[in-house]
């Protein structure tokens, strides 16, 4: 569910008493691990430079890099 969808619950006890938003939190969480699997995949020459001429073979050129990158966790 994303949180635009998600009805305001009061949000996080444990948080509140420790003085931070846990919205905030979660939002940097998500945003480190986006910023460092963009990072993993500019790795891959071809994904990077979008050697690639149709979206098609790029899509596809993801796909497999994020295979890569998923299974070597």
């Amino acid at each position: 569910m994303s949180e635009r969808t998600r009805k305001p619950t009061g949000g996080d006890g444990a948080a509140k008493e420790a003085g931070r938003r846990p919205s905030t939190e979660d939002a940097h969480k998500q945003r480190n691990t986006v910023e460092r699997c963009i990072g993993r995949l500019k790795q891959w020459r071809g994904i990077a430079t979008r050697y690639e001429k149709t979206a098609t073979i790029y899509l596809a050129g993801l796909h497999v890099a994020g295979i890569f990158i998923w299974s070597a966790r």
